[in-house]
């Protein structure tokens, strides 16, 4: 087998996990979507038929109807988004970076990996990390390995250029802009329905006759739910973990300019690997602490 072979092998199997992780992480997307999207239409079909009720019979039946069946489809996305789903997705996550660690550290001939035998270790340790995911291989039939070619890294500095840096610009940095984006959209939302609660509030107690009362409700209701999305994502811990991670690489890429061994360069190295660990196996473990869910309470 030549050189690359088992790099290619397992740089494969990554892409496998990778891919697979991806796909869980986009249904979990959808799940949490369709949560908020029948906590919200629950709320409001149920108070539209409410205010129907005395003047319209049939429309105010057939709404009730609308809002029982939103409200009942509301746990069927929750099993699919909580709980298993949201173990099996980080775990699948877990075994595509323990993969993608070891082949990086391959290619830089770093650690373990200096000896004649490089290409039997990550054999083994590949085996080994892939072996920790072999419950969830159903989830990995469907999948392919994308056709790319192995990371331009051959040496210690190549690796502190396509893996240090690259995790920062490429990663970190784009990731933290568009969290901080989203956190800024939900909470112009959470603004909106805020004043909107109070706006109502004012008119139901200025003009009761108008018979808006039900309506704060479904404005509480729903800034309740958009808070609890929000939550789920654990949007703002990831946008501090991000920047973290990215500030602890950067003074570890200072560094790597000024390592003058073998054995200096070796201990950037891990310390890169082990500060993209802790932070991946960080926000996974937050994500799967199954929080409340849209319309929810806490246990």
């Amino acid at each position: 087998m030549p050189e690359a072979g088992i790099g290619f092998e397992v740089w494969n199997q990554q892409s496998i996990w990778s891919q697979t992780a991806d796909r869980m992480k986009r249904t979990i997307g959808r799940a949490r979507l369709g949560m908020l999207a029948a906590t919200v239409l629950g709320a409001i079909l149920a108070t539209a038929a409410s205010a129907l009720a005395a003047s319209a019979s049939g429309p105010s039946r057939a709404l009730a109807v609308a809002a029982a069946v939103a409200v009942g489809v509301a746990p069927l996305f929750r099993s699919r988004c909580t709980g298993t789903a949201l173990q099996h997705w980080t775990r699948a996550r877990s075994v595509s970076e323990a993969l993608k660690s070891e082949v990086y550290q391959w290619l830089a001939r770093s650690g373990e990996y200096r000896g004649e035998d490089r290409d039997v270790r990550l054999r083994e340790i590949g085996d080994f990390v892939a072996r920790l995911g072999s419950d969830l291989l159903r989830h990995t039939v469907p999948v392919r390995a994308k056709q790319r070619g192995l990371p331009d890294v051959d040496d210690a500095a190549s690796y502190f250029r396509v893996r240090v840096a690259g995790q920062i610009e490429g990663y970190y940095q784009p990731r933290a802009v568009e969290l901080r984006r989203t956190l800024r959209r939900l909470a112009m939302t959470q603004i909106g329905l805020t004043v909107s609660g109070i706006v109502l509030s004012a008119t139901v107690a200025t003009y009761p006759e108008l018979g808006l009362g039900g309506w704060v409700a479904v404005a509480m209701t729903i800034g309740a739910a958009v808070s609890a999305y929000s939550a789920a994502g654990r949007l703002e811990y990831q946008l501090v973990e991000y920047l973290r991670t990215a500030d602890e690489l950067r003074r570890i890429l200072r560094n790597s300019a000024e390592a003058t061994t073998a054995a200096g360069t070796d201990a950037l190295i891990r310390d890169s690997e082990r500060v993209i660990s802790i932070q991946n196996e960080g926000w996974m473990a937050k994500l799967a602490a199954d929080p409340v869910p849209p319309g929810g309470s806490p246990a």
